[in-house]
């Protein structure tokens, strides 16, 4: 007879055959191994704990709700499940939407979103395709403002750098340019703000390979800075030696910001540190540093500025010339840099020049641009640990969108890891495991939801006790929500997660806020 429709693959995967346990042989015994396709668990335990902290601080449901994502089928998926998948993948750790696929079998955590369905890798990866691109710049940026704005009126400094994110396939804006760790391939740029320290992502802007100067930053920096009012401009601006030129020092004199930048070892730096290296007056500069004032008016300045010259003796190190030599073959050699001079001969230093508006002292100006090596840590975890790397597609539009999407969710986890890890930032691959990871199973009875995780960290009754203390916190903040309006239930809970920063005291009420949803 023949087979007209066979049977499909659904079919074959639920019948009873293949439902059957398996019986295997272990030291243990014999024992038997079956699937539960439909059984509700979930590899995020403690996700939910997280959803309590975005639905109580009001970020979640508006970033939804604004979103210009505009389906008109009737089969379409909708915003609420196409953003969550996406949510539920950044979060996760992942790089490509292919492996949203995993997180499909999470019978958990989607509904606790709001969610109906987790959407395929298709449905995600196509979905701002036609979405316009000006609608989501808005909507993810005012999204990120309304993380961070209340800490603009506390002193902050503003940090601006550029990564590389290489590219391996035909995408749009894959051009080669500056890249130091894969010369020649292609790549997108990452212009990206951030307030010191605290390690939050302002913004971010995805542009060409080949436009990873400052030049192609400043437009926007100026931009986001002449939208703020004067009372959440930073201390100062921060940057390395591709900052410190003519036109940014201008722009930021022009609007009467700080700065503090490093200069690129030209020809004319270099002859002044040639004319100061006999100077008398060095000074201690910190870690080993010492630092002497000067006044400098390169080609193409418009004045002359303050720099600080810095140098560092560099010490003789023990090093083998061979992997595999003995320890009475090796030989003492001095470390050698790029941007050393060799003044004599008996010492060597390595110097840096920093170029500035600051009056503070020598000591506390070095100290300042040495902290500024923080923004490679940021950019280390969201590339590495957060998606950066990856999430392609061939225009660079999506490149964009998806860049944005990643720092909001990053910022809402950095703050939620905050209130429970106060005086450190703790970065994916120790606050995932942390606060993120366990096995849970959700059960109903009786009209009640309850939801038993099983910690697989080793110090699982002190997470217990973090969970706890923040779950009060969060309960206190929405039996006073009536009394308070949003701006100041923000401003209680980013108080009590920078409490380490702030010392103790609530955040000062702003004279400015963006419009709430």
């Amino acid at each position: 007879m023949e087979i007209i429709h066979p049977t499909g693959e659904s079919l074959i995967k639920t019948s009873p055959v293949n439902m059957r346990p398996i019986p295997l042989d272990t030291f243990a015994g014999r024992v038997h191994v079956e699937w539960d396709p439909q059984a509700e668990v979930t590899p995020f335990g403690q996700m939910p704990f997280f959803i309590d902290f975005l639905k109580t601080a009001e970020l979640y449901q508006p970033w939804i709700d604004d979103c210009p994502l505009l389906y008109t089928s009737p089969n379409a998926p909708s915003k609420a499940d196409v953003l969550g998948t996406l949510f539920l993948s950044i979060l996760s750790g992942h790089r490509r939407y292919a492996h949203i696929t995993t997180i499909r079998s999470d019978q958990v955590n989607p509904n606790l979103l709001g969610m109906k369905q987790v959407v395929s890798e298709d449905s995600a990866r196509r979905a701002f395709q036609k979405t316009e691109e000006n609608a989501c710049v808005e909507w993810l940026q005012s999204h990120l403002r309304r993380c961070y704005e209340p800490l603009l009126y506390e002193p902050w400094i503003l940090d601006a750098d550029m990564t590389v994110k290489p590219l391996y396939g035909h995408q749009g804006g894959a051009v080669a340019g500056y890249n130091p760790k894969k010369p020649g391939r292609p790549s997108h740029a990452y212009h990206t703000y951030g307030i010191a320290n605290l390690r939050l992502i302002l913004d971010v802007e995805v542009q060409p390979g080949n436009q990873t100067a400052s030049s192609f930053a400043r437009p926007r920096l100026w931009a986001f800075l002449d939208a703020l009012p004067k009372e959440a401009w930073p201390e100062f601006l921060r940057g390395d030696c591709d900052w410190g030129n003519e036109k940014v020092m201008a722009g930021a004199e022009i609007r009467n910001l700080p700065y503090l930048f490093k200069l690129k070892q030209s020809k004319n730096v270099k002859r002044l540190v040639e004319e100061i290296w006999a100077h008398r007056d060095w000074v201690p500069a910190g870690q080993g540093w010492e630092g002497v004032n000067e006044t400098l008016q390169l080609q193409g300045w418009t004045r002359s500025r303050r720099v600080i010259v810095l140098r560092r003796e560099i010490q003789e190190e023990v090093v083998l010339t061979n992997p595999k030599a003995k320890k009475s073959d090796q030989e003492v050699i001095q470390l050698e840099f790029a941007f050393v001079e060799l003044m004599g001969a008996a010492k060597r230093y390595e110097y840096a020049v920093l170029v500035t508006s600051l009056d503070e002292e020598i000591l506390t100006v070095a100290q300042h641009y040495r902290d500024r090596g923080d923004a490679e840590n940021i950019f280390d975890e969201l590339k590495n640990q957060w998606g950066w790397n990856g999430y392609m597609t061939q225009d660079i539009k999506r490149c964009q969108i998806m860049a944005r999407m990643i720092a909001l969710v990053y910022n809402w986890w950095s703050l939620f890891v905050r209130l429970a890890v106060p005086d450190k930032h703790a970065e994916a691959i120790t606050s995932r495991p942390l606060l993120l990871n366990g096995i849970a199973k959700q059960t109903r009875h009786s009209g009640q939801t309850t939801i038993t995780v099983t910690s697989i960290h080793g110090n699982s009754q002190a997470i217990q006790q973090i969970f706890r203390s923040l779950t009060e916190f969060l309960s206190w903040v929405k039996r006073n929500a009536e009394q308070l309006d949003w701006e100041e239930r923000w401003r209680c809970i980013l108080s009590r997660a920078l409490r380490f920063f702030l010392g103790g005291r609530l955040l000062q009420k702003p004279k400015w806020l963006p419009a709430t949803t």
